[in-house]
């Protein structure tokens, strides 16, 4: 790509030098609360998992996301599956190409999940803002 996408963290640290106009304060992304990761993934789904919904990944929707992140722990669990496969056996070429086409699907479901600054910027988050804890008392009281 010639000129990736720049995201618009990045361009608000750098003072905006292009000076096109920014989304304003409503674009901000705040952090949601984690969701149950199914109980049927494997050590290696469940990690991706937690990573997403336990430690910050809070641009991915809770009600939207789930089943894209899903299928996308699902298939690096297989993933893992065929790795074994492939030592046991280096040679087999339906392993392989299993292999390839597994990862070229686990990195296109990451970049629809917005797992690149680029991506992110190109899936039109403004920014990624934790909600702290004295906002979100005031957002409770103002929804009163």
């Amino acid at each position: 790509m010639v000129n990736p996408a720049v995201p618009i963290e990045k361009k608000r640290l750098l003072g905006n030098p292009g000076k096109r106009a920014l989304p304003g304060e409503d674009a901000v992304v705040l952090h949601q609360d984690s969701v149950v990761a199914p109980e049927d993934l494997g050590p290696a789904g469940l990690r991706l998992w937690s990573r997403v919904f336990g430690e910050g990944e809070i641009w991915i929707s809770s009600r939207l996301d789930v089943e894209l992140l899903e299928r996308t722990c699902r298939a690096l669990d297989r993933l893992v599956v065929l790795d074994k496969l492939f030592e046991d056996d280096p040679a087999e070429r339906k392993t392989v190409m299993s292999i390839n086409e597994t990862e070229k699907l686990l990195a296109s479901n990451l970049g629809l999940l917005g797992f690149t600054p680029a991506d992110r910027a190109r899936l039109g988050l403004a920014e990624i803002k934790r909600q702290s804890k004295l906002e979100e008392l005031l957002a409770r009281n103002e929804e009163r």
